[in-house]
């Protein structure tokens, strides 16, 4: 079995990669479901928030 060795710059590029990507889904989650006009989608971020002790209100 032969070991392949990527460059670190490639390791780089998939953690910013992945970091891009976390940063657009938190951004995604705040903005449509935290501010969503839907009393149901609305609501239940709401009480994750709250059974996450993060303030919010």
């Amino acid at each position: 079995m032969q070991a392949t060795h990527l460059p670190v710059a490639a390791g780089q590029v998939g953690r910013l990669t992945q970091s891009l990507m976390a940063m657009v889904l938190g951004l995604f989650i705040v903005g449509v479901v935290g501010f969503s006009h839907i009393d149901v989608i609305h609501n239940a971020a709401h009480d994750v928030r709250h059974s996450n002790a993060f303030p919010c209100h």
